[in-house]
């Protein structure tokens, strides 16, 4: 009676489905997935995810980003401050060449792929804390608004590591699961990260020159123009055109149609392109500006309009420093 008994048990126990992690709902056809579209092995993925953490630390910041929680005269504070200028200022009189290079090659300024750097990683010193594994999966498998999107970048990790002969709980990156000293989501590294250095191997998560080139691929390939302008102020004579604003960052409005409507275009160099107006809080009101093209490049980086500007006013005081430096 007692062996009946046990092997009663031991059927009911492998009747119970066995979960590769039960705080990651919906891993489990995660999994399948990649064996049937990628090959990869059921028992080493399921070893994986029953070693991913969960983080509330992850969920909590993904609910309140500063480009949403704060007004443009805080958000400014982050990133416009003397020790982000002067690092910047020493990353281009170190990394000289490297900048140099990557604007002949792709057209975009020293600063402005310095000022990335400045505002993603402090020029590397703050690359994150988290296993990217565990902020990706944390955020598919547990944040419904947005699980599509980081289930993909999951996929994506998934590839990347194997392409890059990386172990999958080494990586490190920032709580949205962005890597490296540019901070590229999993998709952007397989797609913009370029070896820029020629020792075949694609290094952004140490490698300067790597990150360089690849900051300056991912914006050239998102529409830069070199030579071209970024932002500058404007005035109404009249009515905010709030419809104007309503329309993004992407360059739609033609200058004639930002003309007619009282909006000044005084500070526009000549042209033929379209622009884009923008609005940012200060705390006497907002002020306004009229974007180019480039502008709307960095909005691909972080689709932001406050961090577009932190970059391009980042930036600007970069140059200026390492200019005066020069003297």
């Amino acid at each position: 009676m007692k062996m009946i008994t046990i092997t009663i048990a031991l059927l009911l126990t492998s009747l119970v489905p066995v979960y590769a992690n039960a705080d990651l709902p919906g891993v489990e056809p995660f999994i399948a997935e990649m064996v049937e579209k990628h090959n990869f092995d059921s028992k080493e993925l399921e070893l994986l995810f029953s070693k991913v953490e969960v983080k509330q630390s992850i969920l909590k910041a993904i609910s309140r980003p500063a480009e949403k929680s704060k007004p443009w005269y805080d958000y400014r504070k982050i990133f416009i401050t003397k020790k982000r200028i002067k690092g910047g200022i020493k990353f281009w009189q170190k990394h000289g060449d490297t900048l140099a290079a990557a604007e002949q090659k792709y057209g975009v300024p020293a600063e402005i792929i310095v000022a990335i750097l400045g505002v993603e990683t402090r020029y590397g010193g703050n690359v994150g804390g988290y296993r990217v594994v565990d902020a990706l999966s944390t955020l598919a498998f547990r944040y419904p608004p947005r699980s599509k999107f980081f289930r993909s970048e999951l996929e994506h990790f998934l590839l990347l590591t194997r392409e890059e002969n990386k172990y999958l709980l080494d990586p490190i990156g920032s709580y949205a699961g962005a890597m490296g000293l540019g901070q590229f989501m999993p998709s952007s590294y397989r797609e913009y990260a370029v070896d820029f250095d020629g020792d075949d191997k694609r290094d952004i998560w140490q490698n300067p020159v790597d990150a360089i080139g690849s900051i300056a691929n991912y914006l050239k390939r998102h529409g830069w123009v070199a030579g071209e302008s970024i932002t500058h102020r404007t005035q109404f004579n009249g009515d905010v055109v709030e419809r104007f604003i309503e329309q993004g960052y992407k360059p739609s409005l033609s200058r004639s149609e930002l003309s007619d409507a009282g909006v000044s275009l005084t500070a526009l160099p000549e042209g033929q392109d379209n622009i884009a107006l923008i609005s940012l809080t200060q705390k006497k009101g907002e002020e306004y500006w009229l974007a180019r093209q480039n502008f709307y490049a960095i909005t691909r980086y972080n689709h932001s309009r406050m961090y577009a500007m932190a970059v391009t006013q980042l930036a600007d005081a970069i140059e200026q420093g390492y200019e005066a430096k020069k003297k």
